[in-house]
């Protein structure tokens, strides 16, 4: 049934905007490739929101082992955790996406864990990269937390194939009752593998065109076993972080990541604490508008990093001048020397170099303007 949802623009006049059929099931696949948020990875897991990398469009799957293709999979992506992810998008209007759609997703899977060796995924990802002018290293890199490393994540996304730990994702512009009872019975039933449906309405109106993407199927007895199945087996608690760093940390350094901690939590910022490849970082996060910010983290081995490649991804950091301009604070503050002086980068510096108060007021006042300046956006 068609619906409708109203924008507020800039001078308060109120836009209807109404529920509209894509004009192609084509145009809703490269619109999920150019924009893999579509995905609504803060619905999927709330507490760690997925990112997505995409590996490429018509991922080829055999049948046997060193087989021909036998199926072609419309989107193969891969989450921060390294969960591949196989999602197959239909139409409403496709009489598919109620019974065989299912059949066809499950062949998928069963044969993605059988045969996809992950050397495979990483050439395929690769040869996309440079297909599009992108270098596949950095473009990882830049996916990737600051603690990870590529090889690590290769290795682990091998380790969940053998686990037969991956997503298989229905997405449609409207998912069928049919279909969605099927999704939230084999949601349930499947570990640690996970099924879900994601329907994507477009709302178009006075020239402007909403995408809206909502997580079905997802029944809160699976959706706790999933979460605690993975995302949590990486989180640390605060005890566990400051524990590990007064192993080779001085009490010094101790104490301005106490205040750092302190800091964020006045802020209203999400504690986060994580165990990562390189070790255990503090990582608070931001939430504004819908959207999760990485601004800063605190790694084990006693360094600050800034994180511009998190940064960048939504205004107002997605303007380079804007990151220009917070690299030129933090290189005014006496006594920070950082590691490199790019806008796309991690710039990172010792937390040693905050043991002075002015140094430190002055990096907490540079922390401050970054949290004012993102909350200012909408």
């Amino acid at each position: 049934m068609a619906g409708r949802i109203y924008l507020l623009d800039r001078k308060a006049s109120l836009v209807a905007m109404e529920d509209t059929a894509y004009d192609s099931e084509k145009l809703l696949q490269e619109l999920l490739a150019n924009y893999p948020d579509l995905l609504a990875g803060e619905q999927i897991n709330s507490d760690d929101p997925r990112r997505w990398l995409l590996v490429m469009r018509e991922m080829s799957i055999p049948g046997e082992e060193e087989g021909r293709a036998r199926w072609s999979l419309d989107h193969l992506f891969i989450d921060q955790d390294g969960v591949p992810t196989l999602v197959e998008v239909k139409r409403s209007t496709d009489t598919r996406i109620r019974r065989e759609v299912v059949g066809q997703m499950l062949d998928y899977a069963a044969n993605a864990v059988a045969y996809w060796p992950v050397e495979e995924i990483r050439a395929k990802f690769e040869s996309r990269c440079e297909s599009v002018g992108e270098d596949p290293d950095e473009l990882l890199s830049q996916f990737l937390r600051e603690e990870q490393d590529n090889e690590t994540f290769w290795q682990r996304v091998k380790t969940n194939l053998q686990a037969k730990r991956l997503r298989m994702v229905f997405l449609a512009d409207t998912i069928p009752a049919e279909l969605r009872r099927v999704v939230e019975f084999l949601n349930e039933q499947m570990d640690p593998a996970e099924v879900i449906a994601i329907e994507v309405k477009q709302f178009v109106g006075d020239g402007m065109k909403a995408l809206v993407p909502r997580v079905l199927g997802q029944t809160e007895t699976a959706r706790q076993k999933k979460v605690s199945g993975t995302s949590s087996r990486d989180k640390i608690s605060e005890g566990d972080f400051l524990s590990q760093l007064e192993v080779d940390r001085d009490s010094a350094e101790l104490d301005v990541v106490r205040q750092l901690i302190s800091w964020g939590r006045e802020q209203g910022l999400a504690d986060n604490f994580r165990q990562g490849s390189r070790g255990s970082a503090y990582i608070p996060i931001l939430s504004h508008a819908n959207r999760f910010f990485y601004p800063v983290s605190v790694q084990r081995r006693g360094m600050i990093v800034i994180q511009m490649r998190w940064l960048r991804e939504h205004p107002p950091f997605d303007d380079p001048s804007k990151r220009a301009d917070l690299l030129n604070r933090l290189a005014a503050i006496p006594g920070l020397r950082l590691t490199e002086s790019g806008v796309d980068g991690f710039p990172k510096f010792p937390v040693a170099s905050l043991g002075n108060v002015d140094e430190y007021n002055r990096f907490i006042e540079t922390l401050q303007w970054i949290v004012t300046e993102i909350r200012g956006t909408d």
